[in-house]
């Protein structure tokens, strides 16, 4: 697919008549009174990677802006480098060796001859002494002065603004004294359970819950650290920690001549591992005076910091009664900036530019109208069904649905592109728009059932589910939901139907039989076609689970064969007679049209090598097969009685040594992997033998980290 293509229903830019060439188009956007707007700029560089960069060129291009793209080695051949009308290496591939590398990046900006940096989000986007330093380069910044920054993006200094403005907060400790022994005082005083957050922090990082006062230490420490990596500050907060509240912000815009306007609030609710997986605009069934107040304290809150660009302004709100509670600012474009752009018709990131041009913005608020209902799922490479840790590695396979005036996928990667261990497992995100609620999720599930991905685990039929799910269908949504609906959002998995099975094995069967035929010319190279005295046939074996199954496929006439499904024990499950097939190859497998029984099935089928498996796309439906290997061929096993990693990490902590006596629950080893921190508990009583890695270490995936004697 065209790289653009995801990109091609982003709002338009202002009309212009058709003399009109580039440099009107960038001066022209909007007035106040006689007001002549300044001219943009006219090439800016990308301090960021991924489907945030990817989608500030795609604003740039249609304004007419030249784009300079920086990339670490392990970004070399990605989608945003090749994208930009320049790219510019700046260090290896852990992020505090290129993407934070301040100095480098000012000076990539002087090279290429850019006037203005978009930071994008996450990196440098709240980093207030960089905004700092360009201004005094004489480099714009398209986002907020630092001032502001340090205003609203310190959480304890936010909270203090916004008590002062009236706004209730939630109880807890914002202040500077981080000595550990005074902090779990504060703790004990609020009450568990706690949350400790960065000062600093966003996106879920440096966020823990504490339950018990016994693991206070270690989840602060493991905060510290997270927060030191990605924020260069380990500051922390202690809160009291709501147990059912809704997660609710509202988008705000501000410009540089005193106008201020908010863009209505987005719902974000559902989560897990305090990072948002869905997200919705306008929130569902507010009340319309508390819309209003949520509106005009989010406004007054720019106010009251001389806000300038883009931010978002979010609360905890009470399930029950609505009320609600300041949590923080973030201080740039959010992840989720795309709902509010359906719902309002308008393009954030071209707002960003003018108002960093000098431009009044775009729209007053009474020129803002909310419109329909929109989501965004953001399609994460992880696997849910174990603990939704992340997953690394290549995309085989990846198919995204059709672009329309409804339906943007916002992406980064294509297929053949990799998932690195260093930096977020964010595939994509995938945002829709209905007229309303109801009619949006319609969107979303059909758009969900054509998104395919094979190579890593991802997120996408947990989310079908979830977009299924009663009560989020209801708009009964809450930060705790995923923890409450586990036994629907996380069924036990069902055996393939018969359909399923025949038509991996078919297409196995017909792939090879036709890849082999386009190597030789010869007719004996059609190995399960017509013999002489007799008719060809193979058997194929494949597993689902504990599930193991044996397939014959026999031809019976050119393209028509017979599918026999049998069973473990041998007993046949279901015999399709009569199978007329059609198979156009693809790179890595191939569509397969085939009339098993009444039913006609056309299915996308990927043969992935890495793992030996076969995935079944049809109509909505994945099933993927494992294909056993001989026993020459099979990996060797993890040791017995040890523990393995999770995923694909980096060791940040270890934490026992050979001789150590643990008890079950006791942590082992501290790892890292998506800039997230994962420890890894003792899953009994024993006696640690071996620790086979050390800080600093790079770990695949299902490698034995310690081993306890037996």
């Amino acid at each position: 697919m065209s790289i653009l293509r995801a990109y091609s229903r982003l709002p338009p830019i202002a009309a212009t008549s058709s003399k009109s060439g580039l440099s009107f188009i960038r001066t022209l956007t909007s007035t106040a009174g006689d007001q002549v707007n300044k001219p943009l700029f006219d090439k800016i560089l990308i301090a960021n990677r991924g489907e945030i960069a990817c989608r500030i060129i795609h604003t740039a291009k249609k304004l007419g802006i030249k784009t300079v793209a920086v990339y670490s080695e392990a970004d070399k051949d990605a989608m945003h480098v090749r994208l930009a009308d320049e790219a510019y290496l700046i260090g290896s591939a852990p992020a505090a060796e290129s993407y934070l590398r301040v100095d480098t990046i000012i000076d990539v900006v002087k090279r290429s001859g850019a006037q203005a940096i978009h930071p994008g989000y996450g990196f440098l986007s709240e980093n207030a002494s960089f905004s700092d330093r360009l201004d005094k380069e004489g480099v714009a910044f398209i986002g907020p002065p630092g001032a502001a920054m340090r205003a609203m993006g310190s959480k304890s200094e936010s909270k203090r603004i916004m008590q002062e403005a009236g706004v209730p907060v939630v109880p807890g400790y914002h202040g500077e004294n981080q000595e550990t022994g005074f902090l779990k005082e504060r703790a004990k005083e609020i009450g568990y359970p706690v949350l400790i957050k960065a000062v600093m922090g966003g996106g879920g990082k440096g966020m823990r819950i504490v339950q018990r006062p016994e693991d206070f230490e270690m989840m602060l420490e493991s905060s510290r650290r997270e927060a030191i990596k990605s924020f260069s500050d380990d500051k922390v907060l202690v809160e009291k920690y709501l147990t059912t509240p809704r997660h609710v912000e509202v988008q705000v815009f501000a410009d540089k001549l005193g106008n201020a306007v908010h863009l209505f609030e987005r719902d974000c609710s559902v989560q897990r591992r305090h990072q948002k997986i869905i997200e919705e605009a306008p929130a569902p069934d507010l009340l319309p005076e508390i819309r209003k107040l949520l509106g005009e304290k989010a406004v007054a809150a720019a106010k009251a910091v001389e806000y300038v660009g883009a931010g978002t302004v979010e609360f905890i709100m009470d399930q029950e009664t609505q009320q609600f509670y300041f949590m923080e600012m973030n201080t740039r474009l959010q992840v989720e900036h795309p709902v509010t752009e359906m719902v309002t018709g308008t393009d954030l990131v071209q707002w960003q530019l003018e108002v960093a041009a000098g431009n009044r913005l775009p729209k007053l608020q009474d020129e803002i109208e909310c419109t329909g209902h929109a989501f965004e799922a953001r399609i994460y490479a992880e696997n849910p069904d174990n603990g939704f840790l992340p997953d690394t590695g290549r995309l085989i396979h990846l198919s995204t649905p059709l672009a329309t005036p409804d339906v943007r996928v916002e992406t980064g990667v294509q297929s053949g592109d990799n998932i690195s261990v260093y930096y977020d497992p964010m595939i994509a995100k995938l945002v829709v728009r209905g007229k309303d609620r109801q009619a949006a999720l319609r969107v979303l599930r059909k758009a969900l059932d054509e998104y395919e991905v094979v190579g890593v685990h991802t997120n996408i039929d947990f989310l079908k589910r979830l977009a299924k799910s009663p009560d989020f269908v209801d708009g009964k949504v809450e930060t705790g939901y995923i923890n409450k609906h586990l036994d629907e959002l996380f069924p036990l998995a069902k055996e393939p139907s018969p359909e399923a099975i025949a038509q991996a094995a078919l297409a196995s069967v017909i792939d090879r039989n036709a890849r082999l035929a386009g190597a030789s010319a010869s007719p004996w190279a059609a190995v399960d076609s017509f013999r002489l005295s007799a008719l060809g046939g193979q058997s194929v074996s494949v597993a689902f689970g504990d599930h193991k199954y044996k397939v014959d496929v026999i031809a019976s006439a050119a393209d028509v064969y017979s599918v026999v499904v049998k069973n473990e024990a041998g007993t046949v499950v279901r015999r399709f007679d009569g199978a007329r097939s059609q198979w156009t190859l693809a790179a890595g497998g191939g569509q397969l049209r085939v009339l098993l029984g009444d039913r006609l099935c056309c299915s996308n089928v990927v043969f992935n090598s890495k793992d030996s498996s076969i995935t079944v796309f049809d109509q909505g439906h994945v099933v993927t097969f494992k294909v056993p290997q001989p026993e020459y061929l099979e990996s060797e096993e993890a040791a017995v009685g040890s523990v393995t990693a999770p995923m694909s990490c980096k060791i940040v902590q270890v934490l026992v040594e050979p001789g150590s006596e643990v008890t079950q629950d006791m942590a082992l080893v501290v790892l890292e992997a998506m800039k997230m921190e994962h420890v890894i508990k003792a899953p009994k009583a024993g006696k640690i033998s071996e620790v086979y890695y050390k800080v600093g270490d790079l770990v695949d995936e299902g490698k034995s980290l310690v081993a306890f004697e037996e």
